[in-house]
């Protein structure tokens, strides 16, 4: 299975779907502020005893909820990581100098198409720190049961490769200990969800919700979608945690649910109908509709504001 660096079908210009808030249940919502503040960098728009709310210019990314009796437990459905994407080499730069002054624990990685730095929070929910780098990438196959890429210089590549820390540095103005939060123009760019079906998740999402088939190996127990946009990585389901793996137990830190954006009232309108006309529930809920996937994750549709 080959393909150019957009997918198999012509890039549209604007993204089907973005995503919102992402909210996350914790054992310890002071601790996990902690990381989220001062270890990743966003800013703290609102918080009372139960919950703290995070993000970038005013605007929500995260928000925690406090209550959850355990860590991360593994072997089930739900969250793999989700991920904070930078908007500039520079941003990237402060933040992986951050966690570098820090001693936080990060394994700093180079998929060619996108510069990351991966983090554990303290109850284990897995964090991507990213930088899309789509003009890297030149194409990509599927050999031995592994992608294979190809840069833009025709060199081939793995998917995950040691990043060039020092390289990235280099972006740095400066390396003051105290680097500023992160800036406007972050946002959470993609999720990586833990499912029990691969082929009824990718076309669930796809046939149903509107992203894009990227890359499937089900060989790997792995799916790549796309929104449409230059940057084909939005979406990534695995079963690595087993077929047919359930929700994590009740009381578990994990995902509560994220936020998928519609472009307009009408897009929300046809995919709920999609929805409906398949046998899947909607539930009113803030603003939008919550939803299950087929490995129980949950999600609110909403639309983008005009």
């Amino acid at each position: 299975m080959d393909s150019d660096a957009s997918g198999s079908s012509a890039v549209i210009s604007t993204e089907t779907v973005t995503y919102g808030e992402v909210h996350l249940d914790v054992t310890d919502c002071r601790r996990t502020l902690a990381f989220w503040h001062d270890i990743v960098g966003l800013s703290l728009i609102d918080r009372c005893d139960k919950e703290a709310r995070l993000g970038v210019d005013g605007q929500t990314l995260v928000v925690l909820h406090h209550g959850a009796e355990q860590g991360f437990i593994r072997g089930h459905s739900g969250l793999y990581h989700l991920a904070i994407h930078l908007p500039d080499e520079t941003e990237f730069a402060r933040v992986l100098w951050r966690l570098i002054v820090s001693g936080y624990p990060q394994s700093p990685t180079d998929h060619t198409m996108s510069k990351s730095t991966y983090l554990n929070d303290p109850d284990g929910l897995g964090l991507e720190l990213t930088l899309e780098t789509p003009e890297r990438l030149g194409s990509w196959s599927i050999e031995v049961n592994e992608p294979q890429l190809i840069d833009a210089e025709g060199r081939s590549r793995r998917i995950a490769e040691p990043l060039d820390v020092n390289e990235v540095l280099a972006h740095l103005p400066n390396r003051d200990f105290d680097q500023p939060p992160l800036p406007p123009g972050t946002k959470v760019g993609h999720l990586h969800l833990h499912v029990s079906d691969l082929e009824a998740s990718v076309r669930f999402y796809c046939d149903l919700i509107g992203f894009r088939e990227h890359m499937y190996a089900p060989d790997l127990g792995f799916a790549d979608l796309s929104a449409g946009g230059r940057f084909p990585h939005r979406l990534a389901l695995n079963t690595w945690q087993g077929e047919s793996a359930s929700q994590p137990p009740p009381g578990s830190a994990g995902l509560r649910r994220f936020t998928l954006v519609l472009p307009g009232e009408q897009a929300l309108s046809g995919v709920l109908q999609r929805l409906r006309e398949a046998g899947h529930a909607t539930e009113p809920a803030d603003g939008g509709e919550l939803v299950r996937d087929p490995a129980g994750s949950a999600f609110l549709l909403t639309a983008e504001l005009p």
